[in-house]
């Protein structure tokens, strides 16, 4: 049984390049929907894209709930977290740097999600986003408790 859930998720506007992203952090068996809203932590993030803000409200979200020597699950929508533990050999032999011999987009963040990886024990479960109600499982539905976090921020600021 993990010590810690975590669900992560971001929403950001392309052209503005500004995103919000949000996560819940769980150690206790889970509380009815409502009670679990208010506890959606929320964070404005700037010259960012889709990939880059998945990974640095990953990051923020581990930063915060200092999860070092707990047994943690991610749940994430995003295929580029669910595959970095599988791009790790290449991306190290290859010094995080394209064929072109160009440093990675996000070099730095994929270099800090492997040093909190290497202290934590974590597992990432890929998370199918925006499903039909009927099709939600318990952690779906708490999913979409930082899903709908996220894009209601964004929504609210280019207002």
């Amino acid at each position: 049984m993990p010590d810690l859930i975590l669900f992560s998720d971001s929403s950001v506007n392309p052209q503005t390049r500004v995103g919000y992203g949000a996560y819940l952090a769980l150690a206790e068996p889970v509380l009815a929907l409502e009670e679990l809203r208010p506890r959606v932590k929320l964070r404005r993030f700037e010259q960012t894209s889709s990939t880059r803000l998945e990974l640095q409200t990953l990051l923020w979200a581990l930063s915060e709930i200092q999860a070092t020597g707990s047994k943690l699950i991610v749940y994430t929508d995003s295929q580029n977290i669910i595959g970095l533990p599988g791009r790790r050999a290449r991306l190290e032999q290859n010094g995080y740097r394209s064929s072109h011999n160009k440093p990675l987009n996000n070099d730095e963040l994929y270099r800090e999600f492997y040093r909190l990886s290497d202290q934590l024990d974590c597992t990432l479960i890929k998370v199918r986003g925006h499903q039909l109600a009927k099709q939600k499982d318990d952690n779906d539905r708490l999913f979409s408790l930082v899903d709908r976090a996220s894009r209601q921020a964004l929504r609210t600021e280019m207002r």
